[in-house]
């Protein structure tokens, strides 16, 4: 018998998210389990293709039924308001060395996809509607790197402010620092500080959190295009 896919469900009280946890950035959601499952099996194909070539390819998936719901885990307020918000068991004890650098290599291809997007879109007119209150592309890399740098504070890392630097070096000075400070845990470092409030973010939370940023921000812009 074929190996099922593990996803986890997290479901608050309007919207519920399926997640592959072992593939950063497959992550959809919906209204119920059963329309979050099929969104993020509808998702696969442009997933893969966000990953190309560089990293083992996700499994194949023809169905629903091929989904093995692992964990359930209980949203909040931010799962309703549109991300998933809640780590997982076993996120706590992190990362073995080999899938830390597989996940981050994936979290990076999904920056890079984000980066595509949005220089393919620059200057373009973005269809208006409800996702993201009407952003143009500018607007959407910069709340992408504002999240970004809260993402790092979660993760426990210090990044030197400049604010004279262009948004892309700020960017690429940002993810620096979520690579090498998830690393560094990894190989049970002490984070160089503690978030202001709350508790660190487990790495492999972190991880899936900032690759379901990215992709779903790349594909907004993909699909808001007029051109």
């Amino acid at each position: 018998m074929p190996t099922r896919l593990p996803v986890y469900l997290e479901a608050g009280a309007k919207r519920v998210f399926a997640v592959a946890p072992r593939w950063p950035g497959w992550c959809r959601s919906a209204k119920t389990e059963d329309a979050a499952l099929e969104s993020l099996l509808a998702y696969l194909p442009r997933y893969a293709a966000a990953l190309g070539t560089a990293v083992d390819r996700p499994p194949t998936v023809r169905d629903v039924s091929e989904f093995d719901i692992v964990q359930r885990v209980a949203g909040n307020a931010t799962t309703d308001f549109g991300a998933p918000a809640r780590p997982v068991a076993g996120d706590e004890a992190g990362f073995r060395a080999a899938e830390a650098r597989r996940q981050l290599g994936i979290l990076q291809i999904c920056w890079v996809t984000f980066d595509r997007a949005a220089a393919a879109a620059h200057g373009a007119e973005l269809r208006k509607g409800p996702r993201g209150g009407g952003r143009d592309v500018d607007a959407i890399v910069a709340h992408v790197l504002d999240a970004d740098a809260a993402y790092l504070s979660k993760l426990g890392g210090k990044l030197r402010r400049d604010s004279a630097a262009a948004v892309d070096e700020r960017m690429q000075a940002v993810r620096d620092a979520i690579v090498d400070t998830a690393a560094a845990r990894v190989r049970g470092e002490a984070p160089p500080r503690q978030p202001r409030s709350g508790s660190l973010w487990p790495v492999p939370y972190l991880v899936r959190r900032s690759a379901w940023h990215a992709l779903d921000h790349a594909w907004e812009i993909e699909d808001r295009r007029l051109d």
